[in-house]
């Protein structure tokens, strides 16, 4: 007789975003509940959501990505349910996990949509995870995350045909010239600097440029603290103008920081970031996130069944990996 599988259940964990109008500020007060975060700027950011009409793309991109990987695991003799919770709004985390409690599952391997450690890409979803289980009481099913990934060739791989694709937009006698630059959400020093987040990004964009032939710069985007907390830079906006300031013609924009084109792609890159090239007579080639990349998926099915054969590493990070940052005095 076989022996039972370690696991017995798969669980998506994500962000969240409103799908409607109306859910923008209850969602973005679940968002900032806790941060120093001016109310001007919570605001400012619910124009861009309403931009869209109040719909974020990024459940939609979660429930492609289930399908995907559905698809991939019946493929592969992987039979575990496919669960889906998200820290900020629904399907909530709290209620995933009281459901798979009451579907009897004893033990689940968690997927969370960030491919590098950071307080919020890791640790927090961690501490949500615990929470949740906590609240669920006797009989929750233990949920064990999957690691960060960022330099996994499943990941290296599909980035690197986005952004092939993306020179291949401009025109052949434009390309040898565009400029290169990849893209990752800016977060506080102080969380940077009790977290790999920049050391991974720094070997992942190494790796993507070694699998293209073509450097390209690190910037950052999405900033959202008060002006007096230090974030990571250069902003994307910035470096825009630098390189035209240097004679740029063609840019491209790799997201690497982001798996899926959600709000602050499409906004920070695809109106923001756009609207300042036409302004400057810039030409921008937006790569796309790995979204549902046949390299991505496959990488995430290999994760699991390495977990599943018990070959694969664990998901025990250091005590003080990736702490919460300091707040910033007003």
């Amino acid at each position: 007789m076989a022996p039972a599988q370690p696991y017995d259940a798969f669980l998506l964990v994500s962000f969240g975003g409103p799908e409607r109008q109306e859910d923008v500020i209850p969602f973005l007060e679940n968002v900032l509940r806790g941060k120093n975060v001016p109310h001007e700027r919570m605001l400012e950011v619910a124009e861009h959501y309403r931009h869209f009409g109040g719909r974020s793309p990024i459940n939609e991109q979660c429930r492609t990505l289930i399908a995907a990987l559905q698809a991939e695991f019946a493929a592969h003799g992987i039979t575990l349910p496919i669960y889906w919770g998200n820290r900020n709004w629904q399907p909530m985390l709290a209620d995933t996990v009281r459901q798979m409690q009451a579907d009897g599952v004893r033990r689940a391997l968690a997927f969370a949509t960030s491919a590098f450690g950071s307080y919020s890409g890791c640790r927090q979803y961690r501490e949500d995870i615990e929470r949740t289980r906590a609240e669920a009481g006797p009989g929750a099913p233990e949920i064990h995350k999957l690691p960060t990934f960022h330099n996994r060739p499943g990941f290296i791989e599909a980035m690197a045909d986005r952004v092939r694709d993306a020179f291949d937009t401009l025109p052949a006698g434009q390309r040898a010239a565009a400029v290169l630059a990849y893209t990752a959400h800016s977060v506080p020093l102080s969380m940077a600097r009790t977290s790999p987040y920049l050391e991974q990004l720094q070997e992942a964009c190494k790796l993507v440029s070694q699998a293209v032939g073509r450097e390209g710069a690190l910037v950052f985007q999405s900033r959202s603290g008060p002006p007096s907390q230090p974030w990571l830079e250069p902003d994307v906006l910035q470096h825009i103008r630098q390189l035209h300031a240097a004679g740029a013609a063609d840019i491209v924009l790799a997201p690497i920081g982001f798996l899926s084109d959600h709000m602050e792609v499409v906004y920070d890159l695809d109106t923001e970031a756009a609207d300042l090239c036409r302004e400057l007579g810039v030409n921008l080639a937006r790569a796309l996130t790995v979204g549902v990349h046949p390299a991505f998926i496959a990488m995430l099915r290999e994760m699991v069944a390495e977990r599943l054969d018990g070959t694969g590493p664990g998901d025990e990070c250091r005590a003080e990996c990736c702490a919460m940052p300091a707040r910033p005095r007003p």
